[in-house]
């Protein structure tokens, strides 16, 4: 009878034994994947996280173009009203001037022929020189209108290169494209790099919709002192890298 038992307890522990090692396996392997998904959960948290901040960084790049543009446009108003005050002045006086001779003319009991035929060319002048001021405005206008529009066209094309390499602005009336020569040639040379034709490309692609622009290209030479067959001199080395480029354009 004690030998049945001791059997029986022996069993009754590699039965427990047997139980035990199955569930812990079934716990390591529970354990394990709910390991691999906080792991995947937390490689796309990490991924919505960086696509949150390139957004974000896109966010703020085009708020700081729509601020630039904003200061373009401040800036030319100013110019514009600026201008308008001058010229409002300038009609003032010439309305004042005028409103003078008609009270001498007024004045006078007999006028020669040409006497009036003077003072009738004068006004004419006049009302001449005011329309011309009344033209001139308008075209001021419109050129800082055109500008302003080349600008704003220029930056959204080149949005993506360098601000190092090219830089767009405007002085006294007149749109300054600058392009670096890192980015254009190589030390000595005038042969157009092939990185530089893609932004040539857009350069010319905005400037073929403004036919009525007249444009200026000047070339830059080297640091360097600069003498071979095919140039002289640094001068030599400007001029052909000027020609090169409106070839290019």
């Amino acid at each position: 009878m004690i030998r049945i038992l001791s059997l029986f307890f022996i069993a009754s522990l590699l039965l427990s034994s047997c139980v035990t090692k199955k569930k812990l396996k079934q716990l390591e392997a529970n354990h394990s994947l709910a390991l691999d998904k906080v792991m995947k959960s937390e490689k796309e948290c990490q991924l919505e996280l960086d696509n949150l901040r390139k957004s974000l960084q896109d966010k703020e790049r085009a708020l700081q173009e729509k601020e630039n543009e904003l200061n373009i446009a401040k800036n030319n108003l100013d110019n514009a009203k600026t201008k308008e005050q001058e010229m409002k002045s300038q009609m003032d006086f010439l309305r004042e001037n005028n409103t003078q001779l008609l009270g001498r003319l007024s004045d006078l009991s007999v006028v020669s022929k040409a006497g009036a035929e003077s003072i009738k060319k004068s006004l004419e002048t006049m009302e001449e020189q005011g329309r011309y001021i009344k033209d001139l405005t308008a075209s001021l206008q419109r050129k800082d209108s055109l500008n302003l529009q080349l600008v704003m066209n220029l930056k959204r094309s080149l949005d993506n290169i360098n601000d190092d390499d090219v830089n767009v602005e405007v002085k006294k009336g007149v749109v300054f494209i600058s392009l670096s020569d890192k980015m254009l040639f190589k030390s000595g040379s005038y042969e157009i790099n092939k990185t530089a034709d893609n932004v040539l490309a857009k350069i010319a692609k905005i400037l073929n919709d403004h036919k009525d622009l007249e444009i200026l290209v000047e070339g830059h030479t080297d640091n360097l002192p600069m003498k071979n067959d095919c140039m002289k001199d640094n001068w030599d080395l400007s001029v052909m890298r000027s020609t090169a480029i409106v070839r290019s354009l």
